[in-house]
């Protein structure tokens, strides 16, 4: 059953209305419950013509690094260029309680309060790669009510921290001045997927940003080469990954930024490599919604609920090997389970 207020406030709504059927759907989106999962499946089918004319733009970045801040001079010169700006930020879940803290909200006071802008933060709850589970959910529903910039702000965790590039349309890491040598900067992970990578703060020190900007940009080349031979050509029709610097807290490049992002969304659209991009995406979330699914269903099978709490503490005290478990668990769950890890 699709729940019709909300989709009719998401749709329809006034400005305020809007914002709560946003909230509302996002947190049924969010919720495990079995009639909350129906319903918010019936919501999204129903939302889905209405999404995709946004653009998805990911931000990553070391603790500290100033992802927020950014965030806030990018939303409120966008407002100020005539669009409407949605930001997901990801707040880290402790692995202690389970609990979040949710705070990113407070630090983009201006933002927060603006009526062109939706803020919402989410627990990564355990997820990897930076994000929450249901990111890509709630990415749809503030398309589908007319944000035409999504912004993914990640955990902040590091070099891991890819995620984000799966989901959105273009990946942009954020950097310090002082962020490490050649060596840092080639490493594989992060580095490697960025489409465009800013270094912050280059106010403090404008000798180390330069240097930062040289030794990114030299291994950004390095890396579009290795094993991708038509980055090598400098094609004009494609996108190469750039360097730049800025100072959010002063407001300073964040115009040279938005052009840069602007270049790449024309370019990407005019060779096909968007559309490729979301098609790959939209598979991938399916896979990952199986690979979800299959583990719920796995927990919750009777069979498996019998076993694991003997199992379990069999695995604990040394008994029985940990693979072994896992063997039985799945040979109880389904007779072909275990001729298939074997």
């Amino acid at each position: 059953m699709i729940p019709a207020a909300i989709l009719d406030g998401i749709l329809h709504g006034s400005a305020a209305q809007q914002r709560r059927a946003i909230a509302k759907a996002i947190t049924l989106l969010e919720s495990t419950r079995t009639d909350h999962r129906a319903q918010g499946d019936a919501l999204l089918t129903a939302l889905l013509p209405h999404t995709g004319k946004s653009f998805r733009l990911g931000i990553s970045g070391v603790p500290g690094v100033g992802k927020s801040t950014f965030i806030e001079a990018l939303g409120l010169y966008l407002i100020a260029q005539g669009h409407r700006v949605a930001v997901l930020t990801i707040d880290p879940s402790s692995s202690v309680s389970g609990g979040s803290i949710l705070g990113d909200k407070t630090r983009m006071e201006h933002l927060s309060v603006n009526d062109q802008a939706y803020i919402r933060p989410s627990p990564s709850s355990g997820t990897l790669g930076g994000v929450a589970e249901k990111t890509r959910e709630a990415m749809l529903v503030c398309e589908a009510a007319g944000y035409d910039v999504v912004i993914v702000e990640t955990v902040g965790v590091g070099q891991s921290e890819t995620a984000a590039a799966s989901m959105t349309d273009m990946f942009v890491l954020l950097q310090l001045p002082n962020a490490g040598d050649d060596l840092q900067a080639i490493k594989k992970g992060v580095m490697e997927i960025a489409d465009l990578v800013v270094i912050n703060k280059a106010d403090l020190d404008p000798h180390a940003a330069m240097r930062a900007d040289a030794q990114i940009t030299s291994s950004l080349r390095i890396l579009s080469q290795h094993g991708n031979p038509e980055n090598s050509r400098h094609d004009k029709a494609l996108w190469h990954p750039k360097v730049l610097q800025i100072s959010a807290l002063l407001g300073q490049g964040v115009d040279g930024f938005w052009d840069a992002v602007s270049q790449y969304r024309e370019l990407q659209t005019a060779n096909g490599r968007l559309a490729t991009r979301r098609e790959k995406q939209a598979l991938a979330w399916m896979w990952e919604r199986i690979d979800a699914g299959l583990k719920q269903a796995f927990r919750q099978h009777p069979q498996v609920k019998n076993l694991l709490p003997a199992l379990q503490q069999d695995v604990a005290a040394g008994r029985i090997a940990a693979s072994t478990a896992a063997r039985n668990l799945l040979s109880a769950q389904s007779g072909q389970a275990l001729s298939a890890i074997e």
